[in-house]
C-alpha cells in the first residue's frame, strides 16, 4: 500500500507544494492541510479526527512544514495534536518537543550549550528592570535583542545603551539578549546548512551589507569555501542532535577571528535561497528520507513479527 503522508502546511507556497510533489513521485499518498483543522474528538477510536482521512484513521507519518502564529492557547492545541499523533505511534517529522525547542530560543540556546557547541555568551530575563541590569553589567560592548519566538530575521535589535532597550510590552516583558559576534564587514557573512535524518544535504554562505544576513533581508546567497565545509558540517549534526531534529537549518556565524557560533535551529526552514546554490534538490531529498525511514520501520516490525511467530506458536502448543 502506498504510505499515506499529511503534510502541515499553513501557508501554501512553491517548497510547500514541491514536498507534496515530491512525495507522490516516490509513491506516497499525500493530504496538505493546516493543524488548526485537525481536532481531537474522543468519540473516534483514535482520540482525533485528521482532515483527508476517514473517522478513526491516522496517516503514515506526518510531515510539518510550517504553523502559523496564534493566540497562546492555539498554538498549545496544534502542538498537542503533534504530541498525540507521536503518542498514538505516528512518525512526526519535525516532532511537537523539537519544534517547541528551536521556536524558543531561549531553549535552543541552552540545548546548544549544554552540548559543548560554541554559541554567543545569551541571558534570557523577565522585567525591564533585569534587562537594564544585564546592560549595565555588560558595559560598553554590543548585545543583540531577538524576539523569544520569531524567525527570518525580523525584530532583531542591536543594544548599545540602555536607551536601546524596547518597552516591555514589545517583547511580551521577555528579554532575549546575546552578546554580539563581532564580525568583518561590510560585507558580512554567516552560513546557514541543511541537515536531514542525520545527514547534511547543503549548505550556503548568506552575505549582506547589514549584519542581519538573512536572504529576506537582502543578503545574496553563495557557495560554501570547500576549506571550512567538514566544521560547519559537525558542528550542524551536533546542534541538531541536541535539539532532536529530523530535519532543521543551523545558522553558525564566524567571528573577526575565524572562530564559529551556533547561532540558532530551525525546525520549519525554508530553502529557496540554499536551493539557488546547491545542486541537490531539497525536496526530493526530503522526501526521500522520509519515505526511507518508514520502509526501516515496516521492515524492522515485519522482522520482529517474523521473529515473535515461532515464540507464539510454541506457547500455543
Amino acid at each position: 500500500m502506498k504510505p499515506r503522508i499529511f503534510v502541515v502546511n499553513d501557508a501554501s507556497g512553491t517548497q510547500s507544494r514541491s514536498i507534496s510533489v515530491a512525495l507522490e513521485r516516490h509513491g506516497a499518498k499525500t493530504v496538505t492541510d493546516c493543524l488548526a483543522n485537525i481536532a481531537f474528538d474522543t468519540e473516534s477510536p483514535t482520540g482525533l479526527r485528521v482532515s483527508g482521512f476517514a473517522p478513526g484513521e491516522l496517516p503514515d507519518a506526518v510531515l510539518v512544514r510550517s504553523i502559523s502564529a496564534g493566540s497562546f492557547e492555539a498554538i498549545t492545541r496544534r502542538l498537542g495534536i503533534l504530541h498525540a499523533l507521536g503518542k498514538l505511534g505516528v512518525p512526526v517529522w519535525n516532532s511537537a518537543q523539537a519544534i517547541e525547542r528551536c521556536v524558543d530560543k531561549s531553549m535552543t540556546t541552552f540545548l546548544i550549550q549544554q552540548a559543548g557547541l560554541p554559541t554567543p555568551p545569551t541571558h534570557v530575563v523577565e522585567g525591564r528592570e533585569a534587562a537594564e541590569a544585564l546592560v549595565r553589567q555588560h558595559g560598553s560592548g554590543l548585545l543583540v535583542l531577538k524576539p523569544l519566538f520569531g524567525a527570518q530575521g525580523r525584530g532583531i535589535r542591536m543594544i548599545r545603551a540602555i536607551e536601546d532597550l524596547p518597552p516591555a510590552e514589545d517583547v511580551d516583558d521577555v528579554y532575549y539578549l546575546q552578546h554580539y559576534v563581532a564580525r568583518a564587514g561590510p560585507p558580512f557573512h554567516d552560513y546557514r546548512v541543511f541537515v536531514c535524518a542525520g545527514r547534511v544535504l547543503a549548505m550556503m554562505a548568506r552575505r549582506g551589507n547589514g549584519w542581519i544576513t538573512n536572504i529576506n533581508r537582502g543578503a545574496a546567497a553563495e557557495i560554501v569555501s570547500d576549506r571550512i565545509q567538514g566544521e560547519l558540517e559537525a558542528m550542524a549534526l551536533a546542534a541538531t542532535g541536541a535539539v532532536g531534529a529530523d530535519f532543521a537549518g543551523v545558522d553558525i556565524v564566524p567571528d573577526d577571528r575565524g572562530r564559529l557560533f551556533v547561532l540558532e535551529v530551525n525546525s520549519m526552514p525554508a530553502w529557496s535561497g540554499l536551493q539557488s546554490v546547491v545542486q541537490i534538490n531539497i525536496a526530493e531529498a526530503i522526501a526521500e528520507a522520509l519515505l526511507a525511514f518508514l520502509h526501516r520501520r515496516t521492515a524492522a516490525g515485519a522482522a520482529l513479527a517474523s521473529a515473535l511467530e515461532p515464540a507464539a506458536a510454541s506457547v500455543d502448543s
